[in-house]
């Protein structure tokens, strides 16, 4: 009798432990900013260097596309078009409103020789950045590109 008193009282400090640190650990989680950057802008340090500038308001899944994004404009750098597909499919999948992501994915199609699927990724990126003079001018070079390899 005196073993299954002592279990259950085992049993029951365990239970206690363990919702104790439950209870307890939640607070040890380091604390985040609450509001999160809304979009990246390249600019320039006093170095001549770029930095990326941060606004408020971007979800998680966006942030996780933009810097996808980034590695698949390096993979372009590079000339790497195969990788830089698949990084840039992945950022379009956390964030498929992101337009840049399909200009890069037109330049990664046009640099493989795909010229089908460049004119299809640009024609999307025309759609998403057509309010964004800047590269709304890079989308209709893009565009010219194309059509010079089509002929």
């Amino acid at each position: 009798m005196g073993l299954k008193v002592f279990s259950t009282r085992f049993k029951a400090l365990i239970a206690a432990l363990i919702f104790g640190c439950l209870m307890v650990l939640p607070g040890c989680a380091p604390v985040i900013n609450s509001t999160a950057p809304s979009s990246w802008e390249t600019t320039q340090d006093n170095g001549g260097r770029e930095k990326n500038t941060e606004k408020q308001g971007l979800s998680p899944r966006a942030l996780a596309a933009l810097q996808l994004t980034e590695q698949g404009r390096m993979f372009l750098e590079n000339k790497q078009p195969d990788d830089a597909i698949g990084i840039l499919e992945r950022a379009l999948n956390l964030n498929p409103d992101n337009g840049r992501n399909y200009y890069y994915l037109a330049e990664a199609w046009l640099m493989k020789g795909n010229i089908g699927q460049a004119a299809q990724f640009n024609r999307l990126a025309n759609i998403y950045l057509k309010d964004d003079n800047e590269w709304l001018q890079r989308v209709l070079l893009q565009r010219e590109r194309i059509t010079e390899k089509a002929h």
